[in-house]
């Protein structure tokens, strides 16, 4: 490549042709000089845009803006954010998409549109389609989709990405399992369990009952009493698995320990929080006025996510959970699930 001609030398050449005697053409002043004639013509152009007599943007004009776009990355992010759509480049739109709100804002300082992209090296057409629609559907739907992810992931933390999609069609938000992946793993929202196989390296969740079954002993040995005065006092509730031909089977049943009757129970091939919910819902419609009812259970996820919860405030009845790995806290419930398992599925497939 040739190097420039220096600045000295354009400086000397645009004089000369400024001040060229009648009959002097320019075309003989840059053969005088060893320069392409349209050379000598831009020359005199840009001396004209520096003078402010010509349309176009000058040298300090040029610096000013590469000095604002390579501070806007840093200091324009956050303020820009929701007009960028976060700020970040999605399938099918331009590289240079963060810079679009700086094209807008010269233009309002007085900086031609034409003159900020041919700086930042931008095209035109797809600046003035973002600027017609600013967030695009892709974006919204994305949006959307996120939204019911999160939510999932906030009622079910231990659920991993094909869990929470399931959840989020289930509230009208389809997706394949590798975009629900993708946005939850761009958003940090992972398993509570991790990649740790079941029942090792896992850290039980925090109680968010008191365990209103448990009774000291005089010698200080703590044990639980399950017996109840009267129906709707107390009820035991667990959830159990089988294993049928087309997969697994969960079922969460509620017992009331007056009458070691099954007052309500719900069975789903996924163990999620609407199963133990569900089971909640029956028990109730099946009891009527339960206001004040304890419902102990163990430690499971199910019953400390926030949709149980919200359950057991809705019907005003009162929660009670016990330790973690410890079924004789829920004895009375296990021992129901060891006969319904003994003297009924055990007995054929």
């Amino acid at each position: 490549m040739p190097k420039p001609y220096p600045s000295e030398f354009r400086d000397d050449v645009v004089r000369v042709a400024r001040n060229r005697e009648p009959g002097v053409t320019i075309e003989q002043i840059a053969k005088d000089f060893g320069v392409h004639p349209m050379t000598l013509q831009k020359w005199l152009h840009r001396a004209k845009v520096e003078e402010g007599t010509a349309p176009g943007q000058s040298r300090s004009e040029a610096a000013e803006i590469r000095e604002l776009a390579e501070a806007e990355p840093a200091a324009g992010a956050g303020e820009r954010g929701a007009a960028t759509g976060g700020g970040v480049s999605v399938a099918g739109e331009p590289a240079g998409k963060r810079f679009y709100p700086l094209v807008t804002e010269l233009a309002t300082a007085g900086i031609p549109v034409t003159v900020t992209c041919r700086v930042l090296k931008l095209s035109r057409q797809p600046y003035y389609r973002w600027l017609a629609n600013p967030i695009t559907e892709s974006e919204v739907v994305e949006a959307y989709r996120a939204n019911a992810l999160f939510d999932a992931h906030k009622d079910d933390p231990e659920f991993e990405h094909r869990l929470l999609a399931d959840e989020a069609a289930d509230a009208g938000e389809a997706m394949s399992d590798r975009t629900a992946w993708r946005i939850a793993s761009s958003n940090g929202w992972f398993s509570a369990f991790g990649k740790h196989k079941r029942g090792k390296g896992r850290r039980p969740g925090p109680p968010v009952h008191d365990d209103l079954c448990a009774v000291v002993d005089e010698d200080g040995r703590t044990r639980h009493v399950f017996a109840a005065e009267a129906p709707n006092e107390l009820w035991l509730t667990d959830i159990t698995e089988h294993k049928t031909s087309e997969g697994k089977l969960y079922l969460c049943a509620i017992k009331d320990v007056f009458s070691g009757r099954i007052v309500g129970y719900s069975i789903d091939s996924r163990m999620k929080s609407r199963l133990a919910v569900q089971a909640l819902e029956n028990a109730v419609a099946m009891r009527g006025d339960v206001a004040g009812c304890v419902v102990h259970s163990d430690r499971g996820s199910q019953f400390r996510s926030r949709k149980f919860l919200r359950a057991l405030t809705r019907h005003r009845m009162v929660g009670s959970m016990g330790r973690v790995g410890s079924s004789g806290d829920n004895a009375a419930m296990e021992s129901f699930f060891a006969l319904l398992q003994k003297n009924v599925l055990d007995r054929g497939r």
